[in-house]
């Protein structure tokens, strides 16, 4: 992670010097408020970083430092339902936690709650090749919408373990051993970069409306399952 300091605040643009070791579209946390930004530009050790947030009150002197990590999306139980603003914090649990209608400054909850339980029915069993894409289980999220916990697209291998219960989003639900002997334990829940698009196998076109129950909707504006 690169660790550098705000050589000059430009609106939205904070300027930061000592970044060499940062990469473009890194994730950073800017001053002692830790404010979310993402790096847009570098030219040796200076980064121009995008802040999300409002900069009133930085100034030259003050911390960034890069995460490291591209901004990411988490996927998994839990969406449904949720919330949220355009980098996926989640309002309404930040509201609860603030008792404020008010966005505050540098706040950090995790998109997904860590604390609600969902049960977990495998379909996939111990000793299973799998590669990435293949369903693991299922979470039953709404009446509506089942949630199909999936191998994530970058790993394959054979499942040593996968275990049916009730779950935390960040529970090890299957452990799966990967090609080089290496583990890999597989929660409900992936990370995944938001400029990086999700790999397919091939496209089905979806031939099955999703029913809302709200009239309006369901008449004039249908929705199809699995249709974007």
């Amino acid at each position: 992670m690169a660790k550098g300091t705000i050589k000059k605040v430009s609106g939205p643009l904070v300027v930061a010097t000592g970044m060499r070791d940062a990469n473009m579209f890194d994730v950073c946390r800017v001053s002692d408020r830790r404010l979310i930004g993402e790096v847009i530009e570098i030219h040796g050790d200076e980064a121009s970083v995008q802040v999300y947030e409002e900069t009133a009150g930085l100034a030259p002197g003050e911390p960034v430092e890069s995460t490291g990590a591209p901004l990411s999306v988490e996927l998994g139980p839990g969406l449904i339902g949720s919330i949220y603003d355009g980098i996926q914090r989640p309002l309404v649990e930040i509201m609860n936690q603030t008792n404020s209608n008010l966005l505050a400054r540098g706040i950090e909850v995790p998109a997904l709650s860590r604390e609600k339980v969902w049960h977990f029915c495998p379909v996939a069993k111990a000793g299973d090749a799998v590669v990435g894409g293949d369903i693991l289980g299922t979470v039953q999220e709404t009446h509506i919408i089942t949630q199909k916990i999936m191998v994530p697209p970058n790993l394959k291998g054979t499942l040593k373990e996968i275990r049916e219960g009730d779950f935390k989003a960040t529970d090890t639900v299957a452990v799966l051993t990967k090609e080089d002997g290496t583990q890999e334990e597989i929660t409900l829940i992936q990370k995944w970069p938001v400029r990086r698009e999700r790999p397919y196998q091939k496209k089905l076109a979806p031939d099955k409306p999703l029913i809302t129950g709200q009239r309006v909707i369901d008449t004039l504006f249908p929705i199809a399952k699995g249709g974007v």
